[in-house]
């Protein structure tokens, strides 16, 4: 992923308003590992049950805010992105309004996502899966990689739709 400016990454929103972008904690820029990324996400440190993520989309980002479920089951999830299996509250519901008229009448889109949104890096094998399962994946890194972007592409496409 390219580096971006916290100006672009506020103008890259698209299903919320700019009083909700203004108020949002943006991560600290210079600690980010950019080409380690697919998507930059974080969780807001001061609203929990809030997070963002921007995306890479036809070369420019989109950023999608999310509703986050803090609550976890006590069974193994799959993140629904990277595919990583990981504990009952490793993996949260990430709900996005939808951008445009849809988002403002209340339709909304979902999935199930890992918590911290370190998607890219379980994908990537720089953050050891959690051993929850007993079957580890056999497929290469760059195919996992490949995955994940397919998969974030069309939670994209629900939320732009």
């Amino acid at each position: 992923m390219l580096a971006l400016t916290e100006r672009e990454i506020r103008g890259s929103f698209v299903n919320c308003s700019r009083g909700e972008v203004a108020r949002m904690t943006v991560p600290d820029l210079d600690l980010v590992a950019w080409p380690e990324l697919d998507y930059l996400g974080w969780v807001d440190p001061r609203a929990p049950l809030q997070a963002a993520v921007v995306v890479p989309h036809e070369g420019e980002p989109v950023g999608v805010r999310l509703r986050r479920n803090q609550g976890g089951s006590g069974r193994a999830r799959m993140c629904s992105w990277c595919c990583t299996v990981h504990p009952g509250s490793g993996v949260a519901l990430m709900v996005a309004n939808r951008a445009g008229r849809a988002g403002r009448d209340g339709n909304t889109t979902g999935a199930e996502v890992c918590a911290d949104l370190r998607c890219s890096a379980y994908a990537r094998g720089t953050l050891p899966a959690p051993s929850v399962s007993t079957v580890a994946e056999t497929i290469p890194a760059e195919r996992r990689t490949e995955r994940l972007q397919d998969n974030l592409g069309a939670f994209l496409r629900r939320v732009l739709r």
